[in-house]
């Protein structure tokens, strides 16, 4: 792109396609996501992902889902998305963004007698060994999450295994960071998933405009949330979304990680005035629901 765009069409609400809408929403484009899906980030808590909603139709950004586009003409004065539904958006410019691809297809992965799927993907075991003993493979050619991060844990891993050294398998506490504006980032088990599992769990919430920190940064709307069992206190779920939430979602995967409870963040005593401080705020808010709870109880 030579200039920012005045009017963009983002086909697919994944990770890549909601990191762009937000930053050119942010530049000023009038921004129109398209997804066939009834959601955007499905994979992500829902109140979190609805608060990236609200705050991006505040800058403009239109979101179609359950939709399809079945054609782009390209115009001499601006691109024309045609969907199946028969609605046309015109855009000064269209990405496409439907899913990450591994790019094997000019690798010859049959010469080593090697395979892929539709979307590139090629199978391993747990120590990212494929079908050919002395091949491994890591990164997004291995599928979800195809994040740098895990990538750069998985290349590790397998070059130890492959060298014959012992090393410790990943943990299942992976963190995901997802670099929309505000950002989106949380460990563990979301409220979906939990109930699913009939799962049960308490829910301690700490908003950035409540914190010193928070003002001082000027987000309003960001926000901290805790899933704890009220059984025995285990966090069962970070979820942050706002400023630095890339970064201070590893103080939950670190409690998490080492088996520590809420009473850890309860007692624990943050620097003033940090972001990092809402997880006391949230860990006060769980703990007082859960009390309340036990006194009814008895």
């Amino acid at each position: 792109l030579q200039a920012v765009p005045r009017s963009m069409v983002v086909v697919g609400a994944g990770v890549i396609g909601m990191e762009y809408a937000s930053l050119f929403a942010a530049l000023g484009t009038k921004v129109t996501v398209v997804e066939r899906r009834p959601r955007m980030l499905d994979f992500c808590d829902e109140e979190i992902v609805e608060s990236l909603k609200y705050h991006l139709r505040d800058l403009s950004v239109t979101f179609r889902f359950g939709e399809e586009v079945a054609a782009v003409e390209k115009h001499r004065s601006a691109a024309l998305c045609v969907l199946r539904s028969g609605k046309k958006i015109a855009a000064d410019t269209v990405m496409y963004s439907a899913g990450r691809q591994g790019q094997t297809d000019d690798l010859a992965l049959e010469a080593a007698g090697l395979t892929a799927d539709h979307r590139g993907r090629i199978t391993v075991d747990a120590d990212y060994r494929t079908t050919v003993e002395n091949i491994y493979a890591v990164g997004d050619v291995i599928g979800f999450p195809a994040l740098a991060s895990t990538s750069m844990e998985q290349g590790r891993l397998a070059a130890q295994h492959a060298c014959g050294e012992s090393a410790r398998g990943m943990s299942d506490l992976q963190p995901i960071g997802i670099y929309t504006i505000p950002e989106i980032s949380f460990v563990g088990k979301t409220e979906e998933e939990l109930t699913d599992a009939s799962v049960p769990f308490e829910v301690g919430i700490a908003r950035y405009r409540e914190l010193a920190r928070g003002q001082i940064v000027g987000d309003s709307y960001g926000m901290l949330k805790l899933l704890v069992s009220p059984e025995d206190g285990r966090l069962l779920g970070v979820h942050v979304f706002g400023t630095g939430a890339t970064e201070i979602v590893h103080i939950g995967q670190a409690v998490m990680g080492c088996g520590g409870t809420v009473d850890y963040l309860l007692d624990a005593v943050f620097n003033y005035p940090t972001l990092a401080e809402a997880y006391k705020v949230a860990a006060l808010d769980a703990a007082n629901k859960i009390r309340n709870i036990t006194r009814i109880d008895t």
